[in-house]
């Protein structure tokens, strides 16, 4: 990527609407909650430990939007001891992240859930310094919509990449330069590294969604939209700990 990746300015309109909506303080909270969740999928998911059982991998099925409510379903499609594997298989730190990624994409292409969006949790919040989030809020290629397109500019091509794995390394070099132009500008400074980019682009993708329901739908169903605060939570799973 070169030249002007980050929207400054489009950026910066969504960060007086979000601060408009909730507080410092709550959004501080929320990139807590981020830490605590990856705490708790590094417990259940450290390397070299022993395989997780059924249980633990219902409960790292439950920590992620994409897969909270069919975790019972992917578990009894995929097995435990198949699914442990693979997700073994796309920690593993011994070969480039792109190449893991495209082969957890393969096992889970017939799972229910969006396996993209699978992967990127489980590496993001297991090495949350190393790598980076991929959800469809954030950006959907058979769309071309989500967060990053509503805050870079309209040259950059986030589809870029010969695989689920290149489009990752895309999507993780668009969200690295919106990290560092937030820490520059103010607007990605909730939580420390990039737990602090992943609440701003959901409550980018927050305020987004809730203007275009009052566009397009009547205020009845409008007021079925939560609240700002907890549809943050929502996109990035932390609305209910798990206990």
């Amino acid at each position: 990527m070169t030249g002007a990746v980050v929207d400054t300015l489009s950026a910066q309109e969504f960060q007086r609407e979000i601060a408009s909506r909730v507080s410092a303080a709550d959004l501080a909270a929320i990139a807590s909650d981020l830490d605590r969740k990856s705490l708790a999928l590094r417990e259940l998911l450290t390397p070299g430990a022993q395989r997780p059982d059924s249980a633990a991998l219902r409960q790292v099925l439950r920590w992620v939007f994409a897969t909270r409510r069919r975790a019972d379903e992917i578990l009894a499609q995929a097995g435990p001891e198949r699914l442990g594997a693979a997700i073994a298989g796309l920690l593993d730190p011994g070969e480039p992240v792109i190449g893991r990624f495209d082969r957890f994409g393969e096992f889970a292409a017939g799972l229910p859930g969006s396996s993209y969006e699978l992967a990127s949790e489980l590496l993001h919040f297991t090495e949350p310094g190393q790598y980076w989030l991929w959800t469809r809020w954030m950006w959907d290629p058979s769309t071309e919509t989500g967060a990053l397109r509503l805050v870079t500019t309209d040259d950059i091509d986030l589809t870029e990449g010969a695989s689920g794995g290149g489009m990752y390394l895309t999507v993780g070099r668009a969200t690295a330069f919106v990290d560092e132009t937030g820490k520059a500008a103010g607007f990605t400074g909730a939580g420390p590294g990039l737990f602090g980019t992943d609440v701003f682009l959901a409550a980018v993708y927050g305020v987004y969604m809730s203007t275009v329901l009052r566009m397009r739908m009547t205020q009845e169903f409008t007021r079925l939209v939560p609240p700002l605060p907890a549809l943050i939570r929502r996109l990035l799973g932390v609305y209910h700990l798990e206990v």
